[in-house]
């Protein structure tokens, strides 16, 4: 009796090649139905390859998807005289494991490189200081050319740091006067700082 149950174990390769390669073949021709045998067939060796590859579990399922995405677009290339159905979505599933592994070390690898280029880079505090000074000095210089009002304006709301209600409140004008101001200002300080928009 057991050794009924027990079969061939190349017989049932062959057998299971066979099936799927048939399974494929329906595939190939755009049955949808066929495509869901074929997951319930082999999605749990293909994770199985995949997970043992990239360890981590999100990175595996997503890998495992785009496999299943390529089988799906590229079954009709299927060559059963060329390979066992099994052998060849495998094949496909390392490749894409691997080209995974590839691009997460060439992102570590860049992200290495750039902190490191940042780390060696000097700081220069006198050169930022004179930048700022001469900044500076070109919005003051770009001041004197607004109108008085404009300038009361922009200068409390960006220098004293007022809102719009609070300089509407603090000018004794309304809200949509002091907006006019500040947008007129500044339209004008774009201007002279030679700014585009």
């Amino acid at each position: 009796m057991l050794g009924a149950v027990s079969e061939n174990p190349v017989a049932q390769s062959s057998a299971g090649n066979a099936e799927l390669a048939a399974v494929l073949e329906r595939v190939a021709a755009g049955d949808q139905l066929a495509f869901g045998e074929l997951y319930d067939l082999t999605s749990a060796r293909i994770f199985g390859l995949v997970r043992r590859l990239l360890v981590d579990h999100a990175q595996s399922e997503e890998v495992t998807q785009e496999v299943f995405l390529e089988i799906w677009q590229t079954a009709p290339r299927f060559d059963a005289t060329r390979g066992a159905a099994m052998s060849w979505m495998m094949t496909m599933a390392h490749r894409r494991a691997v080209d995974r592994i590839r691009a997460s070390q060439a992102g570590r690898d860049r992200d290495q490189r750039i902190g490191r280029r940042d780390i060696t880079v000097e700081y220069d505090d006198v050169a930022e200081t004179v930048e700022i000074t001469i900044e500076h000095e070109r919005v003051a210089r770009a001041m004197t050319r607004l109108t008085e009002l404009q300038r009361e304006a922009v200068s409390l709301a960006y220098y004293g740091g007022l809102s719009h209600s609070e300089l509407a409140h603090h000018l004794g004008v309304p809200l949509g006067t002091v907006k006019t101001r500040l947008r007129d200002g500044m339209i004008r300080l774009r201007d002279e700082l030679g700014v585009t928009a």
